[in-house]
């Protein structure tokens, strides 16, 4: 992250603000002037046609969709919205900074927003160039203020030897972690021996691993074998599938093997996550000879090395799952500038939840302490 990154630090009469999941919205530089000549026809990329229609294309063809709807505060009931329309704050780092200040964030870790669906890459070698364009832009996106803005690499898994690769660029280039889908890239599982390579690369690195998902992926996934309606499938997408990957990771062994590895499990919300740690833990008391692998309970190893994205409103959730004693996995994220993000007053929003649970006294290892040390600050 860079010499200087340390991240806002508390003082005596302040403590920082992380937006922990925030977003990016790529501007047409990534493909345009980012990427290799040779693949730029072929990434992910936002284009309007000549009748100002907005496509989005993956693989050289049109989607046939927008993403505009969707990366925009409150457009997604509003089809006329094309990539033209995305804020500057979404893109522009100064601007972005204004927004921060506005809305009283010290610090965010950004995600992105067209390269969320990034796994609709068929090939190896596009995926790669895909990635090393998105993550060069967000490696200059972030020296704007390497103290406040921080960015998530795309690890493009449809190539193991590729993923490698782009978590060593962005070791080497400022930036705080990676960040894949919950969905199988190509079929391959999170605890395949392959995936090993990326663990591996990933705790040597210290880069903190983010597995965020989202909605309008042509993936294989349980939303898109059983639905098309975008209610039905972006109501189960985001909790469904990381539920199945917190399974897949505690339940393997994964972070037995790596016990410095950092995982989190974004944009899902929370409130699966009492229930579902619970289920994992009664399951290797009855069936865990199904799975030699995992040695401990599950909650104790989540507990200790994964991280978990805390919606405003979540109140009841969040209390929950401090009475679990995890609440020190729990982080914020202000998903901004999405369709559905809270803007303005993001952070009143989650400040009137904490109020509503009377858990105030758990603000800042939310908003400071679990942030920082999810990003390896601390």
């Amino acid at each position: 992250m860079g010499p200087t990154a340390t991240g806002p630090l508390k003082t005596a009469d302040h403590s920082p603000v992380y937006d922990a999941d925030a977003h990016i919205c790529e501007p047409p530089s990534v493909w345009q002037e980012y990427c290799d000549p040779a693949f730029r026809d072929l990434i992910i990329r936002a284009e309007t046609d000549a009748e100002g229609k907005d496509h989005l294309w993956a693989n050289g063809k049109s989607t046939q969709t927008s993403a505009a709807p969707a990366c925009i505060p409150g457009a997604y009931a509003n089809p006329d919205v094309t990539w033209d329309d995305i804020v500057p704050g979404s893109w522009d780092p100064s601007e972005r900074l204004k927004v921060m200040d506005a809305e009283g964030l010290d610090a965010a870790l950004m995600f992105p927003s067209l390269d969320l669906l990034a796994g609709d890459i068929d090939e190896g070698p596009v995926a790669a160039a895909n990635a090393r364009a998105y993550n060069r832009w967000m490696a200059d996106f972030v020296t704007e203020n390497n103290n406040r803005l921080f960015g998530m690499a795309v690890c493009p898994l449809q190539s193991v030897d590729a993923a490698v690769e782009e978590i060593t660029f962005a070791a080497e280039n400022g930036l705080t972690g990676i960040t894949f889908r919950p969905e199988r890239y190509n079929g391959l599982e999170l605890f395949a021996d392959d995936m090993d390579r990326v663990w591996s690369a990933a705790e040597d690195a210290d880069l903190t691993v983010a597995i965020h998902g989202s909605f309008g992926s042509k993936m294989k996934s349980f939303a898109r074998t059983r639905y098309t309606n975008q209610f039905y499938v972006h109501m189960v997408c985001h909790p469904f599938e990381q539920m199945a990957s917190v399974m897949e990771i505690v339940a393997s062994g994964i972070l037995d093997d790596h016990p410095r590895l950092r995982v989190g499990f974004f944009e899902s919300g929370m409130g699966w996550l009492p229930y579902w740690l619970e289920r994992l833990d009664e399951h290797k008391e009855s069936m865990g000879h199904l799975v030699p692998r995992l040695k401990r309970e599950p909650t104790e190893i989540f507990s200790e090395q994964c991280f978990v994205t805390m919606e405003a409103g979540e109140g009841a959730a969040f209390a929950q799952v401090a009475d679990m004693g995890l609440a020190h996995t729990v982080v914020w994220g202000s998903d901004y500038p999405h369709y559905d993000c809270t803007y303005p007053g993001a952070l009143k929003e989650l400040d009137d939840t904490f109020e509503s649970v009377d858990k105030t006294d758990l603000r800042e290892q939310v908003l400071y302490t679990n942030a920082r040390r999810f990003m390896g600050l601390a």
